[in-house]
């Protein structure tokens, strides 16, 4: 590598049995990092070129109306809902940048693609898919503190803080994942290793797989700078004789614990319990336990429909539907409010369209039907779950008065 190929961004060097892998740190959002990446790709010193990107941030890049084709009623049925709205917030972090830096999110790794296509040179995606990372980010975290980490991450809506040049830079000392958290989240050890240290190891182990089937002489390795210290750790360590067996590790999600899945059927089995004892005691007092539970679950779910402007007859089906769907836990209320939206105002195909640039302001959320579905699950079932504790907590106070 000459001199004048040196760039203004971090920079390391690795050779790895005969393999030269040049790591670039770059900001995800700076025109400065896309024109090194352009220079460095085009001085025809590598032959392979290896990307902080996954999956779907790739196919995100080549294909930014690829929203359009999500069946969302999947999504919500699989689970998903919430690893989507948590894209969607950081995606909003990066426009909401991006709008005052002049520069598209991702401006270097588009450069890369591009470069790289000219140059005809084989592209290695190396980092860990998004959505796992996230669910590790939730799992890491203890219970308690997840509604924080949420409510910092919605914070980002509205804020209107503006952001320097100096500050996009600054970037280059952080992963833009962490810097969407940690810029409303208190930085801790719990959020560093799956946002930092986990994908360190996993890029490290990805190269020595893309090595083992294709050993190129010469990998530019295009990072965020965060990554540069970690990754360079790795790769000076010897491979493990497995790599796949190895990073399979760090794509899984962790299981939640007994006592976790335990607790709503606990809570189910409690309620109706109460239902038992009370009308054992007295059948008026059993029946009026039934219609406190109604009323203040359903109220509580109906409320949560109605702040993500629900349609009137879905915030219905959330009245209705959560007392039952509290007492099984095996589906939500707010499956039912979202399945009844879907119905009544199915998103159109300029809703997906608009989706990015519409999630960017916080107003934006409740226009879009697609994004608005979402609000409607999410605040349905959380509704819904304070409706849960506040009615059992109604019941046990009813009973114990009497004893």
């Amino acid at each position: 590598m000459t001199d004048a190929l040196l760039t203004s961004g971090p920079m390391a060097h690795i050779d790895v049995n005969g393999t030269r892998y040049t790591l670039l740190g770059t900001a995800h959002v700076s025109k400065a990092s896309a024109d090194e990446v352009r220079t460095l790709i085009a001085s025809g010193e590598f032959d392979a070129v290896a990307l902080e990107l996954c999956e779907s941030r790739y196919n995100s890049i080549l294909k930014p109306d690829n929203m359009a084709s999500m069946d969302l009623f999947q999504v919500i049925r699989e689970g998903k809902a919430g690893m989507v709205a948590a894209s969607l917030v950081m995606g909003a972090f990066q426009q909401r940048v991006a709008a005052q830096s002049g520069i598209e999110p991702g401006a270097e790794m588009r450069a890369a693609l591009e470069e790289a296509e000219k140059a005809n040179l084989p592209v290695e995606l190396i980092d860990r898919e998004i959505g796992t990372t996230l669910r590790r980010v939730y799992h890491n975290v203890p219970w308690y503190q997840r509604m924080n980490l949420i409510a910092g991450l919605f914070a980002s809506l509205v804020t209107r803080e503006t952001v320097s040049a100096e500050s996009i830079e600054e970037l280059k000392e952080g992963d833009v994942l962490e810097a969407t958290f940690n810029e409303f989240a208190e930085k801790s050890e719990r959020l560093y290793q799956p946002l930092i240290a986990e994908r360190d190891r996993y890029m490290a182990l990805r190269l020595f797989e893309e090595r083992a089937k294709a050993p190129h002489k010469r990998v530019l390795v295009v990072i965020g700078a965060g990554h540069l210290k970690g990754l360079k750790k790795h790769l000076e360590t010897a491979a493990p004789e497995h790599p796949k067996v190895e990073r399979e590790t760090l794509d899984t999600t962790p299981p939640k614990g007994k006592v976790l899945r335990a607790i709503p059927w606990v809570v189910a089995a409690l309620v109706i319990t109460g239902f038992i004892i009370g009308f054992t005691r007295n059948t008026d007092l059993g029946l009026q336990l039934v219609a406190e539970w109604f009323l203040i679950n359903g109220t509580f779910s109906a409320i949560g429909a109605t702040i993500a402007l629900a349609h009137p007859l879905t915030i219905l089906a959330s009245f209705l539907a959560a007392p039952i769907t509290s007492l099984n836990p095996t589906i939500g209320a707010g499956f039912v409010a979202a399945g009844v939206e879907l119905m009544l105002r199915k998103p159109k195909v300029a809703d997906f369209s608009s989706l990015r640039d519409d999630v960017a302001k916080l107003s934006g959320w409740w226009r879009n039907r697609v994004s608005r579905t979402l609000m409607i699950f999410m605040l349905a079932s959380i509704g819904s779950a304070i409706g849960t504790y506040v009615a059992g907590f109604r019941i046990f106070e009813q009973l114990t008065s009497l004893t």
